[in-house]
């Protein structure tokens, strides 16, 4: 098959999909239509138990207990095979051990050179990596967390729904806030304060240029807070919100219920997609970041 014939496939299948739902739309209408439903309010964090500390709110809510929940997973699962380590392992040894080689030779050695350094912090990375690979993971298990309510035999359950602490802007942005306290501590006492300072400028740089050359380093050093929490928010978001409307919020909203079918089957491939991909590679990316990060702050030449 030659790529003008793949082209001609891909238009007419397009085509296709588009002629069927309007031919859907005509014949069964707004069928399915819900005007209440609100895509958002799957994302707004409803408080269960309200807590109120000195004006801050520490309220119990949806992406708290998927926090304590990845937090559980994250340290009884390490915890477990630990105590069961074998010299023949069975499969999940096999790929603890797999996803510890990774954050131990990939990704904490491999951007940390010295050895001192990259013993000092691969606990911390390997936190993270897979504290945020089981929030992640987390989010795409269907659990009874959603406020919308089901009717079965006259009673209300909280409907099956996919949500995920790290699609909050508030779980990444403190997870950042962690690693750029970490990795400019860690430049400070390896270089001293005033020495640290210096580093932002490239070596070479003379003269009046070290002003402004100084305060582009500086402003770029805070552009990765925004750059590391949004990554990882924007793209779990995201990922969420496209399984939500092909899974069956683009029918409640468009009102074209036959349409589902066709929807749902795509939901399938995303659905794989964002768990066989995008959950790991958000948390390797974070981990390698914070890595590369510290050994950046720590280098001879920042």
């Amino acid at each position: 098959m030659n790529r003008l014939q793949r082209k001609h496939i891909v238009i007419l299948s397009a085509v296709t999909i588009i002629l069927l739902a309007v031919g859907l739309y005509a014949i069964f209408g707004s069928s399915g239509k819900n005007d209440a439903f609100q895509p958002q309010e799957e994302f707004r964090l409803h408080p269960w138990i309200s807590i109120h500390i000195a004006g801050i709110d520490m309220s119990i809510n949806r992406a708290v207990l998927y926090l304590f929940m990845a937090a559980a997973l994250t340290s009884g699962t390490m915890i477990w095979i630990a105590r069961r380590m074998t010299d023949r392992p069975n499969k999940i040894q096999t790929a603890v051990e797999v996803s510890y080689d990774l954050a131990a030779n990939n990704i904490t050695r491999g951007n940390l050179s010295d050895p001192k350094l990259a013993r000092r912090w691969f606990a911390f990375i390997a936190t993270l990596f897979f504290f945020i690979w089981f929030n992640n993971m987390l989010g795409y298990i269907p659990l009874p967390t959603s406020h919308e309510k089901i009717n079965i035999f006259g009673a209300q359950i909280p409907a099956l729904a996919i949500y995920s602490a790290t699609a909050n802007i508030s779980v990444p942005l403190v997870l950042t806030l962690v690693v750029f306290a970490v990795y400019n501590i860690e430049g400070i006492r390896a270089k001293g304060f005033v020495g640290y300072l210096k580093s932002f400028i490239p070596a070479g740089v003379e003269g009046p240029a070290r002003i402004p050359i100084f305060l582009i380093e500086v402003i770029s050093n805070l552009v990765r807070i925004i750059s590391l929490s949004v990554r990882l928010f924007a793209n779990i978001l995201a990922g969420h919100l496209l399984i939500l409307f092909m899974a069956g919020g683009l029918v409640v909203l468009l009102g074209l219920a036959p349409l589902g079918v066709l929807t749902l089957l795509m939901a399938v491939p995303f659905f794989l997609f964002e768990v066989g991909l995008v959950a790991t590679l958000q948390a390797f990316i974070f981990a390698t970041l914070t890595s590369i990060y510290i050994g950046g702050a720590t280098a001879e030449e920042h």
